[in-house]
């Protein structure tokens, strides 16, 4: 059974299912130096070992035991789907990589050629934003012009693989509220290292790829770029309690996770 983008500390202390744009970088170097008593010295998604991973080969029958046999405490967290939209865009259309490059080669090229969408010099961000959300409406709803990235699909929808194939999380938390979060994992689990998660670094590793969101959060999304937001996100607004109106605030709700695994098995 695969079970992509889960990783695990070394100690096998906890599981964690990757959610892109959702402080992911953060909470990989807390598992490692959970383990190590130091960060990964780089961006942890390029750890080839140290923490196992659903993508190195030998690290997948210890995920895939460890995952269906439920005794380890495995988490996730989750984003307002406004501010992880915009991110996206930010870091992946609007910013240059760390390779010097465009995000995905000729997919910037191809939005500016079909959506209208500049991201060179000055650009109106409103307007360049909103014409990327068509194009990711288009991946979502019909796969085209090609299937959704990681980075837009929805959180549900990367949730929902570690359910599918015979998971089951002990607890989901909302990335607005990181550190409770991470102080609530840390204190269900025994590792080797104590860490403060009120004192350490963050990891965001797609700082600084684009420019600054020059407005606030409400001014890039008008009636039309909300419908659409409703539309493709619908799920995640439902499953993990955000207000259905622009903004970066957390969930107006506790998330329920017997909720979360009752409708993501269906």
């Amino acid at each position: 059974m695969p079970f992509p983008g889960t990783w695990m500390t070394e100690s096998q202390s906890m599981i964690y299912r990757v959610v892109p744009k959702c402080a992911c970088s953060t909470v990989g170097q807390i598992m490692y130096y959970a383990d190590h008593g130091e960060y990964f010295d780089g961006d942890i998604h390029d750890a080839k070992s140290g923490i196992h991973k659903w993508a190195l080969e030998d690290s997948q029958p210890l995920l895939e035991a460890a995952v269906t046999g439920r005794e380890l405490y495995t988490f996730t967290a989750v984003r307002n789907p406004y501010s992880r939209i915009l991110s996206s865009f930010f870091d992946k259309i609007a910013g240059i990589q760390r390779n010097g490059k465009r995000y995905r080669g000729n997919l910037v090229p191809m939005l500016t050629k079909r959506y209208g969408v500049e991201v060179e010099g000055d650009f109106d961000q409103i307007k360049s934003f909103r014409r990327f959300l068509l194009f990711v409406r288009d991946t979502i709803r019909f796969r085209k012009p090609m299937d959704p990235d990681i980075h837009w699909s929805a959180c549900s929808g990367h949730v929902s693989t570690l359910i599918r194939n015979g998971g089951r999380y002990n607890y989901i938390f909302p990335t607005e509220r990181f550190n409770d979060g991470m102080k609530h994992v840390l204190s269900q689990v025994e590792t080797r290292h104590s860490i403060d998660v009120d004192t350490m670094p963050r990891f965001n590793e797609s700082a600084g790829h684009g420019p600054k969101q020059a407005h606030p959060i409400e001014d890039y999304f008008d009636d039309l770029s909300n419908f659409i937001m409703l539309e493709i996100y619908r799920r995640d607004f439902n499953l993990f309690k955000y207000a259905k109106e622009p903004n970066r605030n957390p969930p107006v709700k506790e998330i329920d996770i017997d909720e979360v695994y009752a409708r993501l098995t269906k």
